[in-house]
């Protein structure tokens, strides 16, 4: 069940509180005089069907909301495929032939303008023009074709089905900010990620498997740390929080029952943890003690739905094959990208995957060609693999970086070894399925791909464009935190026409 926050608020914050403080009078003596209440009710209906969230939390009011999304959705999930650390555009996806001629040159001032860069290479003397040493390919799609790095040749050869963006731009040149403002739309921690508002915005169409799920690949070379607020729910209800899936034996901590505890003995300590919280709720009218409640039934479900999930021996060789040798390897790229499939068929809304070791300031060529290997085929199979089985045109595909690299050379340049530093000003993504138009290259970069020259597209027009797909109008998917309205694209964002189909 889709939801939306209460728009028929007062608008001062104390008439507001004192509305809020009658309720909870009306609703306290309810629970004491008629068991749980309006409030348990509610609740009663939703452990009954197994949803997730059919109740939405205002400013500490439970309402039941029932309105559908905004208009009719295209795609009814996404598939986020972030690489950590910021892939060089310049390596992969911006290819730009006549910096050959310029090896080892400074990067005119009129290019770079006055823009700030990081400390790690403000105190170099010179900034000095690296061209990339990988070659490109020419691949068929709608248009004219596509020159891709010959470092992905699998994700050339589904190029047809690609949107490539070349002039997205973002204010963060560092990782953490970078980060948090590609996850939240905003560059300070404490605000719900993309997925976060994604459950909350649509709900859950699975019974047996959170709304929303991460899972971490380890890369190579240099790492960012990943903090688990990346994919927090912030100010909103913690249910709509991603659940992480390890690899190894427990996909999910503690969700198996210890030695001597049998499923029957779980049952009956969830029954009476639930009597409990049930009592409190009736007191304190907390919605967190609901959100408990929730996440608990959703805990002892998912023992029977996550061993399941994690179990790929009834895949066909031949889907295997597609995604390649890693594929059995639990944590892998390519073993995450099979799982994304498998958790898209069982409902799940948002599934983010995070491949660390992007963060390339040396050693670049060495660094990235085991990145690519370790994605290029199972990012490639994952969107074939969803397109076989007529899943793509309902899943939206993203995979993306929180920045770009810098044409100019961090350290020592050579012909064969050199490194990039971080640069906000421009980098590439791609997308696939979900309403996205499939074939195409949108805006351009200028000669250094330093300065976006052409259809500039902002993070936050990017998470209004996705929410569109998704059937939600990004500046009514809201929530009232604290006295104010907040959304995920703040007050910014412009939906993308000439993306959608």
């Amino acid at each position: 069940m889709a939801r939306k926050p209460i728009t028929d608020k007062p608008a001062d914050p104390l008439e507001e509180y004192l509305c809020n403080l009658t309720r909870r009078r009306f609703f306290g003596s309810m629970a004491t005089t008629v068991g749980a209440g309006l409030g348990m009710s509610a609740l009663s209906s939703l452990m009954a069907d197994g949803a997730q969230a059919a109740i939405t939390t205002t400013d500490g009011a439970r309402e039941i909301l029932s309105n559908l999304p905004h208009y009719a959705p295209k795609a009814r999930r996404v598939i986020y495929m972030h690489m950590e650390g910021a892939p060089s555009q310049l390596d992969l996806f911006d290819y730009k032939p006549a910096l050959a001629e310029r090896f080892d040159e400074d990067l005119p001032d009129s290019i770079r303008n006055g823009q700030r860069i990081t400390t790690m290479t403000s105190g170099q003397a010179r900034f000095p023009v690296a061209p990339s040493m990988f070659k490109f390919k020419r691949y068929e799609n709608n248009e004219d074709g596509i020159m891709l790095s010959e470092l992905l040749p699998y994700t050339g050869a589904i190029a047809s089905d690609l949107c490539f963006i070349h002039s997205m731009h973002t204010p963060s040149i560092n990782h953490e900010p970078g980060i948090t403002f590609f996850q939240t739309g905003h560059e300070q921690p404490g605000r719900p990620c993309f997925g976060s508002w994604m459950s909350y915005g649509l709900g859950s169409e699975s019974r047996d498997l959170p709304a929303f799920v991460v899972m971490i690949t380890q890369g190579y070379g240099n790492m960012q740390a990943l903090s688990a607020r990346f994919w927090g729910s912030g100010f909103l209800p913690s249910e709509h929080q991603g659940c992480k899936l390890r690899a190894g034996r427990d996909a999910v901590l503690y969700l198996r029952d210890p030695d001597g505890v049998s499923r029957d003995d779980r049952r009956q300590m969830l029954d009476l943890a639930s009597k409990i919280n049930e009592e409190e709720y009736g007191k304190s009218l907390d919605p967190e003690v609901t959100a408990r409640i929730a996440q608990y039934e959703m805990a002892y479900r998912m023992q029977m739905s996550v061993p399941e999930l994690t179990d790929i021996s009834q895949e066909r060789p031949e889907t295997l094959a597609m995604y390649g040798d890693d594929v059995k390897t639990p944590g892998t790229f390519a073993a995450n990208c099979l799982q994304a499939r498998r958790l898209a068929e069982r409902g799940v809304r948002f599934i983010q995957l995070y491949m660390r070791g992007w963060d390339q300031h040396g050693n670049l060529p060495g660094e990235i060609r085991a990145q690519c290997k370790a994605v290029d085929q199972a990012q490639a199979a994952l969107v074939q693999d969803l397109k076989q089985r007529g899943m793509l045109d309902e899943t939206l595909v993203l995979w993306a970086g929180e920045f770009g690299r810098t044409v100019y050379c961090q350290g020592p340049l050579s012909q064969t070894n050199y490194g990039r530093d971080h640069h906000p000003r421009c980098f590439s993504i791609w997308l696939a399925g979900g309403g996205i138009k499939p074939g195409i290259s949108y805006g351009k970069t200028d000669d250094y791909s330093y300065n976006v020259i052409e259809n500039p597209v902002a993070v936050h027009d990017l998470h209004a464009t996705m929410q569109h797909l998704l059937g939600l109008d990004h500046k009514k998917n809201i929530y009232r935190h604290q006295g104010r309205d907040y959304r995920l694209t703040d007050v910014h964002g412009n939906v993308i026409s000439d993306l959608l189909t």
